[in-house]
């Protein structure tokens, strides 16, 4: 992994987990394995196994592991894995900017930013994406030829639940089946990831940003997708939903001429390095 926080400060590590999945991914092997455990019945079985009181076992030395500072956190006794995973963070150390020209990420995560181009693809580490197909929907994504995909990628150690990114008017949720596998960078070299996750998005009608998609993506195994609203009125900042565990993604699509994005995202994004970015916070801001 690569990336740089907001100051400019420059991490590059290569984490147990992406050995672990470089081997999976590079081997026949691993790729049968992982066949086997991408299925629902596995995904099932470990999704309880994370719901579990035996699971709280676990929840101390992951924190120890990743350097989770839990006094950012509203503090509770955890039920299981699961509970500790989807913990809420004191609202004072995720301020939302409430500035109306303010574009800001919906989620904690690493931020890399795309020009979507007249094939209505866009590239992520080194493979092609169709917005189409990501949508399975040619005519909306038509409507964003031009326009800016954004994605943003949840570590396990992010905070896992995000927000709405403006004022709007959310439409229905769309649920798209798929089979779940890693969104960690290393994988997109073997398989086209969002074709084989599975994913949701919904439309929001936003006072400032225009029309915008925002789509969650599961992760491997138990990524599992929680979204609170049908059709409603929404607010900025207002909770959305949560990822339970796994590492997950949210993309959004933006209008062409509706956002400028702050320029060391794109920088960051053109010299193929991810952005660090905490959930509230401006990474763009309205096209006048």
């Amino acid at each position: 992994m690569k990336y740089k926080d907001r100051a400019g400060n420059i991490t590059i590590k290569s984490s147990f987990q992406e050995k672990v999945i470089n081997s999976v991914y590079s081997s026949t092997v691993g790729r049968f394995v992982l066949k086997g455990a991408t299925n629902p019945k596995v995904s099932d079985f470990f999704s309880s196994a994370l719901n579990s009181k035996t699971s709280r076992i676990i929840i101390n030395p992951f924190i120890r592991s990743n350097g989770i500072d839990m006094d950012e956190y509203e503090y509770k006794s955890f039920e299981s894995y699961n509970d500790f995973f989807i913990r809420q963070i004191k609202k004072q150390n995720r301020p939302i900017n409430m500035d109306k020209n303010a574009f800001i990420s919906p989620c904690d995560g690493k931020v890399t930013v795309y020009n979507i181009d007249s094939n209505l693809c866009f590239k992520i580490k080194g493979s092609f994406y169709n917005v189409a197909t990501l949508l399975n929907s040619f005519k909306l994504a038509e409507e964003f030829s031009g326009g800016i995909c954004v994605v943003i990628r949840l570590s396990v150690d992010n905070y896992h639940r995000y927000c709405y990114l403006d004022n709007a008017k959310k439409g229905a949720n769309i649920f798209i089946p798929g089979k779940l596998h890693t969104v960690n960078p290393i994988a997109f070299e073997h398989f086209q990831i969002f074709k084989e996750n599975s994913r949701e998005y919904c439309i929001l009608d936003t006072e400032n940003f225009g029309k915008v998609v925002q789509i969650e993506v599961g992760a491997m195994m138990v990524g599992k997708i929680i979204n609170y609203h049908g059709c409603k009125t929404v607010e900025k900042g207002e909770e959305k939903g949560r990822f339970e565990f796994g590492g997950s993604t949210i993309v959004l699509l933006l209008e062409k001429d509706a956002v400028i994005l702050d320029d060391d995202i794109v920088k960051n994004s053109f010299d193929d390095f991810e952005t660090t970015v905490k959930m509230g916070e401006k990474i763009g801001t309205r096209f006048i």
